[in-house]
């Protein structure tokens, strides 16, 4: 098992141990889907949010960029 560490923008760190980097992959696209379901108002209002995945030394891996904008229509409707 390896572990990898989870920073979302200025949030909390995260370690999760899993078997590879294609695993950390996955689990970082739905650690972010999580965060994002959990503040979802602050994320259609943000200018994005950025997900970074270092190894144990914080070298940095990957990253994941973010961005939900919304079409004007929805815009009217939603507020």
């Amino acid at each position: 098992m390896a572990r990898f560490i989870f920073r979302f923008d200025e949030g909390p760190e995260t370690a999760v141990d899993v078997e590879s980097i294609a695993e950390a992959k996955c689990e970082a696209v739905r650690f972010a889907g999580r965060l994002i379901c959990d503040s979802a108002e602050r994320f259609w209002d943000a200018a994005g949010f950025q997900l970074e995945v270092t190894d144990e030394d914080g070298l940095l891996l990957f990253t994941l960029q973010m961005i939900g904008t919304e079409a004007p229509a929805i815009r009217k409707t939603s507020r």
